[in-house]
């Protein structure tokens, strides 16, 4: 082979070499832009990101929100936001628990939010909302902050924070003849009822010639809650991580006998017969029912129903105030980080005063920001009820339970027992039979459970009642 030959070859061979790592780096060098420019159109401008946002409530409701997207959507280049609405909280959940794929954002009931954690289905929101500079900590009712805070972070937005309040139907609950009757009666200003008072508007409502009844309080533990509460009793045996539930203890003992006492009474309360007839909201709604319990979201209802006057007062105490609340957070779902952005960038737009009010000014939705909840949009004076002030005085009241991942599976547990306090006709011991419920939930919130031979089965609630 002539030397010519060889430069020919190994010239050849240093360039195919040379073309080789060319080749390579700008493979790297195009994948590292790759990487770094924005998601787009030809590199040009970024691409439009179609968010999915689940959501419940009413045709009134759903439409609110609409008209929000719809403001927000034409204020945005790179962002469209599409609303998926369902009727209610468990069609929803329900349904995105089956589905492969998740939303953006979606409304969550605080109950489920255990759930939501544990399977990984929310992204904290700490970093996002301080580089958007969101002030939770100032306008944010701080009960409804702690409610979504889980390991030091913020899980998921407070929405709505609603508390459990007594809806009184005002010609039934006269409290001005009942003064002039010189029937205990609460203060003009509504701020509050002890339970001497709220039996006597029970007994005012019930008048055996107008076939009326003075009260209802749904025979569930939710329902029962706020009495043991305010009579310084606990539902569970721990704030934090509860192993059962607390009603056998003393305290708890006592508010239950107190409250059961009225609650149970025939001559106050709806009969298993009535009930079977229809609801008790819709005896409410008849003017048969004097008062029921309830939390923000019933009021356009009320409104809608023509003839019907009424008010609103908080939950009576038996001690000292208490309630419990109907929460609502709005979560971000893991994703990429473009999508993960313009998510979070609309939760800012959605917890805006702007876009509260539209929301508030529906009449169902008690805002977590304290600046819309005292405005008009949500107090809406022209309309009833009189003294709807009420829905944020009592939240200083709220107890917020602990988070459990089995809540439901809880009150499937023990509700018929806990619906045995209120419809058996003779409960017999008040204690043995508490204790035994109490005994029941440690089947399921305490993972290293043991029967107790001590504690009769809660089956007994069924003997009383054949």
């Amino acid at each position: 082979m002539s030397g010519e030959a060889r430069l020919t070859w190994r010239t050849g061979a240093v360039v195919a070499s040379v073309a080789i790592v060319v080749l390579v780096a700008m493979l790297i060098v195009a994948g590292n832009t790759e990487e770094q420019k924005p998601i787009g159109n030809n590199g040009g401008e970024p691409a439009m990101l179609t968010l999915d946002f689940a959501v419940w409530g009413s045709d009134e409701e759903i439409a609110a929100y609409q008209a929000m997207v719809d403001d927000y959507n034409a204020s945005t280049k790179n962002t469209t936001v599409v609303v998926h609405d369902w009727p209610s909280a468990p069609a929803m959940v329900a349904d995105l628990g089956e589905a492969k794929s998740v939303p953006d954002l979606y409304m969550l009931p605080r109950t489920l939010l255990a759930d939501v954690i544990a399977e990984k289905r929310n992204l904290p929101l700490g970093d996002l909302i301080t580089a958007r500079e969101i002030p939770v900590g100032d306008d944010f009712s701080r009960d409804a902050v702690t409610a979504f805070s889980v390991a030091d972070d913020l899980q998921c937005m407070p929405y709505s924070s609603s508390a459990m309040v007594i809806y009184y139907n005002a010609k039934l609950v006269d409290f001005e003849r009942m003064a002039a009757l010189g029937r205990p009666t609460p203060p003009r200003e509504h701020t509050g009822w002890n339970l001497s008072e709220f039996r006597a508007a029970a007994e005012f409502a019930s008048r055996p010639r107008a076939r009326t009844k003075g009260v209802y309080i749904e025979p569930t533990l939710r329902g029962l809650a706020p009495f043991i509460y305010s009579g310084g009793g606990q539902v569970f045996d721990s704030d934090t991580e509860p192993t059962s539930l607390a009603l056998g203890e003393d305290d708890s003992i006592g508010a239950l006998r107190n409250a059961l006492e009225l609650l149970r009474d025939p001559r106050v309360t709806l009969s298993s017969t009535q009930l079977e007839q229809r609801s008790a909201l819709d005896w409410f709604k008849r003017g048969r029912l004097g008062m029921i319990a309830g939390f923000r979201n019933l009021t356009p209802e009320l409104r809608a129903t023509e003839g019907l006057e009424f008010d609103v007062m908080p939950m009576p105490s038996l001690g000292a105030p208490k309630t419990i609340g109907d929460l609502t957070g709005v979560c971000l779902s893991p994703g990429p980080g473009p999508r993960v952005g313009a998510a979070a960038d609309f939760l800012k737009y959605l917890v805006s005063d702007e876009a509260m009010a539209r929301i508030a000014a529906t009449g169902y939705l008690q805002p977590s920001t304290r600046s819309v909840a005292l405005s008009e949009a949500f107090l809406q004076p022209a309309q009833q009820p009189a003294h709807a002030a009420v829905f944020n005085d009592v939240l200083r009241s709220m107890i917020v339970p602990p988070l459990l991942e089995d809540g439901s599976e809880l009150q499937e547990l023990v509700g018929p027992d806990i619906e045995a306090l209120l419809t058996t006709p003779d409960l017999g011991d008040l204690q043995e039979l508490l204790r035994a419920i109490d005994e029941e939930s440690r089947s399921l919130l305490d993972p290293d459970y043991e029967p107790s031979d001590d504690v009769s089965d809660s089956g007994d609630l069924d003997d009383d009642e054949s």
